[in-house]
């Protein structure tokens, strides 16, 4: 009888015993990491259509816009191509209907005097990147007195941002 209440007594202090190391495995243990990113500067670019509608052979104006997206404080450089057509330069643009051509300026100002090319730092457009869009008006112009042939003139250009 002593064995067996020596059993008993035993089995319930490992049950406690048991208990007891299991609310002690149940405290949480803790350790810490590192995270770590690397971010590289990077800008992209869209861009509108520029439609200048009809041209009668007055002068006639539109506009395009350019959203240039840059990581924050990324310096930047917007440059415009000369289009598609063979001898058109970045100050006189020409669209193209077959053969024939129908000259046309694009400015970076609104009073159609300063040029927006992509050849120097004096005809680009410039800024910083704060993470989001920042638009840049794209001013077109056609030369009055230019009496083509009729039809569809197009011409395509690219914007280019160096950052």
């Amino acid at each position: 009888m002593k064995s067996v209440l020596s059993a008993a007594v035993l089995g319930f202090l490992a049950l406690g015993l048991a208990s007891t190391s299991a609310l002690a495995q149940a405290d949480p243990a803790t350790t810490t990491f590192q995270v770590s990113a690397l971010v590289l500067k990077d800008c992209i670019v869209s861009a509108t259509a520029l439609t200048f509608g009809i041209y009668t052979g007055a002068v006639n104006s539109a506009q395009s816009i350019i959203t240039v997206t840059c990581t924050n404080s990324t310096t930047y450089t917007v440059g415009l191509g000369t289009g598609l057509t063979s001898g058109a330069t970045v100050t006189t643009r020409q669209m193209q209907n077959g053969s024939a051509l129908l000259n046309y300026g694009l400015f970076s100002n609104g009073t159609w005097t300063t040029n927006w090319g992509n050849t120097s730092v004096t005809n680009w457009v410039s800024g910083t990147g704060n993470g989001s869009g920042q638009t840049l008006n794209v001013y077109g112009q056609i030369p009055a007195n230019q009496y083509v042939t009729p039809g569809s003139y197009t011409d395509t250009i690219a914007a280019t941002v160096t950052y």
